[in-house]
């Protein structure tokens, strides 16, 4: 049996008293409003396409146990072993990445999926994670050892992971990592002056873009278009907005859903707006502040400067990437095809969240940087 007392040394009881009960419930309920909503978003795109009813939910019921004890298991783990698992995956995930641009199945011209026994697999949902606690481990080896290279290795591996993700082409992706690695390198010490250069940089990159590749001239200019030239995405998306007004239509009851073409991935907020209406749209922003501010304020209180990069870097960027995908349900910024965290349909999007979510809960834990002491 196992104890729960607070003396008890087992792993359970040890995991239980010192896991941040506040964040493990909100990803909870997360997990469990992303299983309700496809359950209605999820038939109508299934049924369009030519399978059955329920083929999407059955794949999102076989990963979602797997995510979510993925995610508890790594929220045990000491900080040694978080980094160690950070490493080891960034570096399989990188091949990975690397795999995609020569064995890589085009979908909605981006090259970003390969197949794994049997499974479609998004590497880049894994580098990111990875990366973000990669580079607090390096900007912290740098601080504690001025002989040690970290910032110069970080830098080295963010040039090349982000020309990997261009590469296929993954402009969101490479967006939210340029912006977490800007963000731990300003929380590493950087200047203000350096920020700046660092900041025109990405600037003069974001016109160069638009200017040069089609891809994103294109989603700009769909943004900027008049209320009556708006894509079929987004018109639908702001219908299903109005349709469920307040309240919604009820579990099921949507109508503007059937005709949103990824009603249950990257437009499933739209979903819950028409059939939960703004009250359910209100709770899942509710539950996203709370987990980022949450995060941030474990992460910063904490006197170890890793736990500080490392957690306000994969708090920041869960929360970046759900504002992406509500934002752009809501044609606040141009539409990209970004998954919202734990909710949307997708095993790659589920596993990898689980991931960061992990190892989150991990360096959040009271006294975590305690345990590997006791093993010195």
């Amino acid at each position: 049996m196992f104890s729960f007392s607070r003396n008890s040394r087992g792993i359970i009881a040890n995991w239980w008293w010192t896991i941040d009960k506040t964040l493990l419930l909100c990803l909870s309920l997360l997990i469990i409003i992303g299983a309700f909503l496809n359950f209605t978003a999820s038939p109508a795109v299934a049924n369009r396409i030519g399978f059955g009813s329920y083929h999407f939910i059955k794949r999102q019921l076989l990963f979602l146990p797997i995510a979510y004890l993925f995610m508890t298991l790594l929220s045990m783990q000491r900080l040694k072993t978080i980094r160690r698992i950070a490493i080891v995956g960034y570096v399989i995930a990188i091949v990975l990445l690397l795999c995609t641009i020569f064995t890589g199945y085009e979908t909605k011209g981006a090259s970003r999926w390969i197949k794994i026994l049997g499974f479609s697999l998004q590497p880049s949902e894994f580098v990111k994670p990875t990366f973000i606690v990669v580079s607090a481990w390096l900007f912290d080896g740098q601080l504690k050892n001025k002989n040690f290279p970290g910032n110069i290795i970080s830098a080295i591996l963010f040039v090349f992971t982000a020309f990997l993700l261009i590469k296929q082409p993954d402009f969101g992706m490479t967006i939210i990592i340029s912006l977490i690695w800007g963000f731990q390198l300003f929380l590493s010490g950087l200047s203000l002056t350096l920020v700046s250069i660092l900041a025109s940089v990405f600037i003069v990159g974001g016109v160069l873009a638009y200017f040069t590749l089609d891809h994103v001239h294109t989603r700009v200019q769909q943004f900027l278009e008049s209320e009556n030239n708006l894509s079929f995405q987004v018109k639908k998306s702001l219908e299903a907005f109005q349709s469920g007004n307040i309240f919604g239509k009820g579990p099921g009851e949507g109508i503007v859903k059937a005709h949103i073409p990824d009603a249950h991935t990257d437009f499933i907020f739209a979903v819950a707006a028409e059939e939960f209406g703004i009250i359910l749209c209100l709770i899942i922003i509710a539950l996203f502040t709370i987990i980022v501010i949450r995060s941030m304020y474990l992460s910063m209180k904490d006197n170890n400067f890793f736990i500080i990069l490392a957690g306000s870097g994969l708090a920041a960027s869960f929360g970046l990437q759900a504002f992406i995908n509500m934002a752009s349900t809501v044609h606040l910024i141009p539409t990209k095809g970004m998954t919202l965290p734990f909710i949307s349909y997708g095993g790659s999007s589920l596993l990898a969240t689980a991931l960061s979510m992990g190892i989150l809960l991990a360096i959040t834990r009271k006294n975590v940087h305690a345990e590997d002491s006791d093993d010195k």
